[in-house]
């Protein structure tokens, strides 16, 4: 085993390289990269070993070190791949198993601990990753999952066959004059393959891509429209806020946010983006608004609040964040089940938000299953009453619209489905689980999986209508967090009644309580509201929920107790896939 690990790297890293790449990412003249190949006896991981494990370090057009060994396969070696590589039986006899020489490769990598900053290249990258992911899985180690780039589609997208035959290793390196030929042994193929990075990179630059990030994620070539409109990001500053590109009338296409403005708005306009849809609104750009937010909360929010006010033809998620479905119990004699898209200060009890109306439908089947409420929409009283449907000789309604049922005897159970909507959803949980049961045991599993989604519906409804209503009746929260981008530094925030009032940045050596108590006396004004959503839209709702679930947030100050039902609807997270993603940009 040979390694050779230089540190010296000399006077061309020197100087920093050019702020406007340092802000787009790690410049590819100062990232770091791994160059490896493997030789085995055979060609799927597995079934096959590895024989031969050949790396170089570079950075900066530097080789900062190399590493070489032998590895006995502990397997027979082929012919064929003896006459290919040259690697007898009798070479790797006396050479070290895969489990010594493993973790001084990844040592030398720099993969061995923690999140690794080097990216792993080679040729035709899925075969040499593949053993080597096998190798670990054999050994019990897990695989570090390093960022990698593979010199075979780069080769493919940047040279044509009018340039060359094919994109073999060999041909890359008579094509660009690498001095070290590819010989089917390990550290010399990975020397030639970073030669041929090298020469890739020098075709990267005159398109646009100038640092490791736009490498790893270039698929084509940056657009006439990009690469001219690059100078638009040149005025906006490098701090937390929302951006909005806008066309040549003024009228805004796209509402984002970021806590790096300036570094995410170049970033459309490189070879990075390559989304059709996001190419397409570069097109049509010749604007950006930036909009500097004190917090990352806060541009969170008003990315919200612009996109539902402005509602941007780019923009997919949150256009319509007013648009909302609801399920509620009706305030007549008799009430049912209603689907409704406002929330009336009735006193009823609602239920959701929920994501479509589907999803709302679910929920009802899912109350209605333990609750024998009435469906149809009929006008009825005992003076004025009308024939009873199917439903009541079924044993799903006790039939008050023609009088088997006195009002009286009815509410008991409308009483009882507003309990299971706004505090312990048992009932509900046990009636449904005695369907599934039932329906299982008769092996029909497709309805059984009907009433799990519905279960599923009624329990997200229910948990989320339980957790915004929590947060809603708080006529004033302030909590605060230490800041990720300013040491010493906290994020202050001001919430009411579940809308975000106020946001600001208190900096070491500010006094705390005079910081609040400025930041409470400047928050918007929010006066309470009827139902779990109010003041805000449930999707700005559960972005500060989401900032209070974070870990260093602290409750500055609280003015009731913020309390959800002990036995809520949350409680019953076992039952349902509670995952909540983050909200992800759709362009």
């Amino acid at each position: 085993m040979r390694v050779n690990d230089g540190t010296d790297r000399g006077a061309a890293e020197a100087e920093a390289v050019q702020i406007s790449l340092d802000e787009m990412g790690t410049p590819l003249s100062e990232g770091t990269f791994v160059v490896v190949d493997l030789e085995t006896t055979g060609g799927r991981a597995g079934a096959a070993a590895i024989t031969e494990i050949g790396a170089v370090k570079v950075r900066g057009g530097e080789v900062l070190g190399e590493f070489s060994s032998l590895v006995d396969p502990e397997m027979p070696i082929p012919p064929s791949i003896t006459l290919l590589t040259g690697i007898t039986q009798a070479m790797v006899a006396t050479a070290p198993p895969i489990g010594a020489v493993l973790p001084a490769f990844l040592e030398f990598a720099g993969l061995d601990q923690g999140p690794p900053d080097t990216v792993l290249v080679a040729h035709n990258a899925p075969f040499d990753i593949g053993f080597l992911k096998a190798a670990c899985a054999a050994q019990g180690r897990r695989w570090p999952s390093p960022r990698t780039a593979d010199t075979l589609p780069l080769a493919r997208r940047l040279l044509n066959r009018e340039e060359v035959r094919d994109h073999k290793l060999g041909t890359l390196a008579r094509f660009f004059g690498v001095t070290d030929r590819p010989s089917h042994r390990a550290l010399q193929d990975a020397r030639a393959t970073v030669g041929v990075l090298h020469g890739l990179f020098e075709r990267l630059g005159p398109i646009g891509v100038h640092s490791v990030e736009e490498l790893l994620t270039f698929r084509t070539a940056p657009t006439a429209a990009q690469r001219g409109k690059r100078h638009l990001a040149d005025g906006v500053p490098d701090a937390p806020g929302v951006y909005l590109f806008t066309d040549a009338r003024g009228e805004t296409l796209y509402v984002g946010k970021s806590n790096r403005l300036r570094r995410r708005v170049r970033s459309y306009f490189t070879a990075a983006e390559t989304r059709s849809r996001v190419r397409e609104m570069i097109g049509l750009v010749e604007g950006v608004t930036p909009i500097v937010c004190a917090t990352g909360l806060e541009a969170e929010v008003r990315e919200i609040r612009l996109i539902s006010e402005r509602k941007p033809p780019y923009n997919r998620r949150s256009r319509n964040a007013e648009r909302t479905v609801w399920l509620t119990l009706t305030s007549d004699a008799h009430p049912r089940l209603s689907r409704v898209t406002r929330v009336r200060d009735d006193g009823a009890p609602y239920l959701g938000p929920f994501p479509s109306v589907r999803q709302a439908e679910l929920a009802r089947e899912a109350i209605l299953e333990a609750f024998p409420l009435r469906r149809c929409t009929h006008r009825f009283s005992p003076a004025r009453p009308v024939p009873a449907c199917v439903l009541a000789d079924l044993g799903r309604c006790g039939a008050p619209c023609e009088g088997r049922e006195s009002p009286e005897e009815y509410a008991v159970h409308a009483r009882a489905a507003a309990a299971a909507m706004t505090g312990d959803p048992s009932p509900v949980i046990e009636a449904v689980r005695a369907a599934i049961g039932s329906l299982a045991a008769q092996q029909r599993y497709e309805e059984a999986a009907v009433r799990r989604d519905r279960l599923t519906a009624f329990l997200r409804g229910a948990a989320r209508a339980q957790r915004l209503g929590a947060l809603s009746a708080i006529p004033q929260l302030v909590a605060a967090c230490p800041a990720e981008a300013e040491p010493g530094a906290w994020e202050v925030h001001a919430v009411r009644h579940g809308r975000l009032a106020g946001s600001a940045l208190m900096r070491r050596g500010a006094d705390p309580q005079a910081f609040v108590a400025a930041l409470t006396a400047a928050a918007e004004t929010v006066p309470p509201g009827p139902g779990p959503a109010p003041r805000a839209t449930a999707a700005e709702m559960e972005c500060v929920l989401q900032w209070l679930d974070r870990p260093g947030v602290r409750l500055v100050e609280l003015d009731r107790p913020w309390t959800c039902p002990a036995d809520g609807a949350e409680r019953h997270r076992d039952l349902t896939d509670w995952a909540r993603a983050p909200m992800a940009d759709d362009l």
